[in-house]
């Protein structure tokens, strides 16, 4: 079977799992403590990242690399459109998230609220925190925006630049950091989304120490 080392909580992985099991591909869950630097972990990954999947014979490392292979290798269901242009907006929106999304809010909420935590690298500094909080509300409703002119993020079908969204969200839904009240299109881009086979291991996660809201996995939040 295929391994993927992962953390429950990290958005990176999260996509990972996600294009995996909208794809029916069936992947043990290892979970890695990848900062404390294990030398068999860093010999999957000198980077010393998650995700790393374990497919095919060998270790894959960097998740937009590891999608995009999955694709490749596993073309239906598809999560990258046909067309040049569709497939340049799916990976534009995964960089949105992956890159803008990240820095400016998952961490400076996530990562302080959780990972100082259990990395016992000190408290959350409440300035990050701040501007998380504020950072958040732009990119919902920036959110909103491509909503009002589109049934998903990135066209009219589903695609990878969704379930990079949602991993994102997803983990901030974990500790209460989303205001869903904001826009009815990205609440119910989100129910939709939430709703699929794909999402029920994202909604089974749990984390020593920080329970879930009790909304986290109701699907009709």
């Amino acid at each position: 079977m295929h391994r993927l080392f992962h953390v429950p909580l990290s958005p990176f992985c999260r996509k990972v799992r996600l294009s995996l099991a909208e794809k029916r591909i069936e992947v043990e869950l290892v979970e890695e403590r990848y900062w404390e630097q294990d030398p068999d972990f860093l010999r999957r990954n000198p980077a010393g990242k998650v995700p790393v999947l374990r497919m095919n014979g060998q270790f894959l490392s960097e998740s937009a690399a590891i999608c995009e292979y999955v694709e490749e290798k596993h073309p239906e269901p598809a999560l990258l459109p046909r067309d040049a242009e569709g497939r340049y907006e799916v990976r534009r929106l995964v960089s949105w998230f992956d890159d803008k999304f990240h820095h400016e809010v998952t961490s400076k909420l996530l990562y302080e609220r959780v990972n100082r935590k259990i990395m016992g690298t000190g408290y959350p500094d409440s300035k990050n925190v701040k501007a998380g909080a504020k950072a958040v509300k732009f990119h919902l409703d920036y959110m909103a925006w491509l909503l009002d002119h589109r049934r998903w993020l990135a066209g009219d079908v589903m695609t990878l630049a969704d379930f990079a969204a949602a991993a994102h969200l997803s983990s901030l839904d974990y500790i209460s950091d989303v205001d869903w009240n904001r826009s009815d299109a990205v609440k119910d881009w989100y129910a939709k989304i939430k709703s699929r086979p794909a999402f029920r291991g994202i909604l089974a996660d749990q984390v020593p120490g920080f329970p879930p809201p009790a909304h986290y996995a109701d699907l009709d939040f």
